[in-house]
């Protein structure tokens, strides 16, 4: 009997060795469970134009509904006495009970009750904040507002803010080590990472960054990594999680590179990082740095995030209004969830209903439903492979929004966005927008108006046609890429 107990031991150990070597996704810790996959999980994203958070079930990949939290263009043009806009960034408490939705055009965050998906509050921040995460002992919110010098540091319990944290201008996302010893904050104006002692709220590191422009930072679970991406360079770099903080590896991965996160399964540990350039997400390795995978998921991938087991990552494709579901193990797409408009951030909240169907609260997508995809093409072969520059109207009743992923031109290059009366974009041209393009030759261009009704328009003398045009002192100079359907 001793024998046979002392076996069964030895293989319990063994088995819940296997299962730790397995286990724990972020923002958790590599020793904790992994969750699998269930009804009671929820998978959010920040949908910028629609101004909604949609609410997905991962069990079924059925969008469930939407959370309203502010009415679309152009009543943003009048003053703005209710409701929030341009819904961003997004973060979850450690207790999966609560949802942070940051909105960077009414400057605030928004807490949701994750099983009611009813507000608990609203918080008014400084300019133009940008993404939030808590601290993993669940008494603090760090906001990064982006268009100040500092961390908003937020009481859980009250909503209150209790301190401003200086850091370099303009913070674009902070997230902490597994054991809540320190937080890691990028910047999106300079140059500099800098990692702060939760405990005291004071800098203890620095880490140089490339290029100025970091919008999305992770850290792995097992504590030893943090990974941040240079979306107007098209680089992510790698720096180690303790003291000193240096960086180990700078890897080029392409244009628009926009969010990154890591993923723990079967197969080891993996770093998934989104190339809005080229429709893509990449993944690499985190032990060797080799890329293992290319994978094709939509129009301009953004925020992602993995499930509770890391079995699957969520993709939020801005512009395609939908979600793309990634299966790790094969590195594939498995299913396509349409959403709401231009999705942002997304987060995966595993337990978030612990009981019901937790549909309360919700509205169906309206008009977020809606939107037309096009596409322009370069007057030359595309450089490096890009894809062609992917153009969404996103409805908004009369008007629409017109977002474009602009791929394939000079880098740090004036151009114009404009209409056209012919396709080739010969004759006189009506300027929609200016852009400059970043090192990576990429642009995010925006524009508003009643766009769709002329450039689908059933009379030919009244239809245009969007090209993009080098631009000139005394108006568009030549037109380097033209309309294709």
């Amino acid at each position: 009997m001793k024998h046979i107990l002392l076996s069964l031991g030895l293989l319990a150990g063994t088995m819940l060795g296997s299962v730790a070597s397995f286990a724990g996704q972020v923002p958790g810790a590599a020793s904790g469970p992994d969750i699998a996959i269930s009804g009671k999980d929820r998978i959010y994203a920040g949908e910028q134009f629609s101004n909604t958070v949609s609410v997905t079930d991962p069990s079924t990949n059925k969008l469930l509904g939407v959370i309203k939290l502010g009415d679309p263009q152009p009543s943003s043009l009048s003053p703005l006495y209710k409701g929030q806009i341009l819904v961003h960034g997004l973060g979850f408490s450690p207790d999966h009970k609560t949802l942070a939705v940051v909105s960077i055009g009414s400057n605030s965050v928004t807490f949701i009750d994750t099983a009611t998906n009813a507000v608990k509050h609203t918080t008014y921040l400084g300019r133009s904040p940008h993404e939030a995460f808590y601290t993993p002992d669940g008494k603090e919110l760090w906001v990064t507002v982006r268009g100040e010098d500092y961390i908003s540091v937020i009481d859980a319990a009250t909503f209150g803010e209790k301190l401003q944290m200086k850091v370099p201008g303009g913070p674009g996302m902070q997230i902490f080590s597994p054991d809540g010893k320190y937080g890691y904050i990028c910047s999106s104006f300079n140059p500099e990472t800098v990692v702060v002692s939760v405990a005291d709220h004071k800098i203890v590191g620095s880490i140089k960054q490339e290029s100025p422009f970091c919008p999305n930072i992770a850290a792995s679970p097992d504590g030893k990594q943090v990974w941040f991406t240079l979306k107007d360079i098209g680089k992510v770099q790698v720096f180690d999680a303790r003291p000193p903080f240096n960086i180990i590896k700078t890897i080029d991965t392409g244009p628009i590179t926009n969010h990154v996160n890591i993923v723990h399964n079967a197969n080891g540990t993996f770093a998934y990082i989104t190339l809005g350039g080229n429709n893509e997400v990449k993944v690499y390795r985190t032990d060797t740095f080799e890329q293992v995978a290319t994978i094709p998921v939509g129009k301009l991938p953004h925020g992602l995030w993995p499930s509770g087991d890391g079995t699957r990552v969520y993709v939020g494709l801005e512009n395609a209004d939908a979600m793309a579901v990634i299966d790790t193990l094969a590195n594939k797409v498995v299913a396509t969830i349409p959403i709401g408009q231009a999705p942002q951030a997304v987060v995966y909240v595993p337990n978030a209903v612990p009981e019901g169907d937790g549909t309360q609260n919700l509205q169906p997508l309206g008009l977020a439903a809606n939107a037309v995809n096009l596409q322009l093409v370069g007057n030359k072969k595309e450089k490096d492979g890009n894809a062609p520059t992917n153009v969404t109207l996103f409805d908004q009743g009369l008007l629409q929004v017109l977002q474009a992923s602009v791929t394939g031109l000079d880098p740090k290059t004036e151009y114009v966005l404009a209409l056209s009366a012919t396709p080739d974009g010969k004759g006189e041209l009506q300027p929609l927008s200016s852009f400059k393009t970043n090192p990576g030759g990429s642009a995010i261009v925006n524009a508003l108006g009643p766009i769709r009704q002329i450039v689908q328009n059933a009379e030919k003398s009244q239809r245009r046609y969007l090209v993009i045009a080098a631009a000139g002192e005394e108006g568009p100079g030549d037109v380097v890429q033209t309309q294709t359907k």
